[in-house]
């Protein structure tokens, strides 16, 4: 896990047939218990690999290569997550989930194993109360010189 950034809520995902390419949001379905990244913990609920099936917002990636109609043109993506791999096995949140990573892929019965991937973890950088008070005060006047 070190180094890598755990997915979160809204998370970007990306699927190599896409044609267009097109991403859709991750939705945690599973669990509403545990947060990353959301001091008011209330939007970033952790991803893990039970968000089997239709988790996504659109549960699309626009049309899909593997799904010809004949005259150049291709099916519109029915996007449904079949299992995760690579996910992290040391910790097993209160759905019995394990934890995604932001290199972790998914499998469509379509595109076949690992044809979905994390474009974007879903984390932001949020300032709080407490980075203010540990910042030394020169390196806050170079940051933010109109805030005293």
């Amino acid at each position: 896990m070190s180094g890598k950034h755990v997915v979160v809520q809204g998370a970007i995902l990306k699927c190599k047939f896409s044609v267009e390419p097109k991403t859709d949001l991750l939705k945690v379905k599973t669990q509403n218990k545990h947060y990353a990244n959301d001091k008011e913990a209330e939007k970033k609920l952790i991803a893990t690999d039970k968000e089997i099936g239709q988790t996504l917002e659109k549960n699309t990636f626009g049309k899909c290569k593997l799904q010809p109609t004949g005259n150049g043109n291709y099916l519109p993506c029915q996007a449904v997550i079949t299992k995760w791999s690579g996910f992290y096995e040391k910790v097993t949140l209160s759905n019995n989930g394990k934890i995604l990573l932001e290199d972790n892929k998914a499998t469509c019965p379509i595109g076949g194993a690992d044809c979905i991937s994390v474009d974007k973890h879903g984390q932001k950088a949020e300032m709080s109360k407490q980075n203010l008070k540990n910042l030394k005060p020169e390196m806050q006047k170079q940051i933010n010189p109109m805030v005293d």
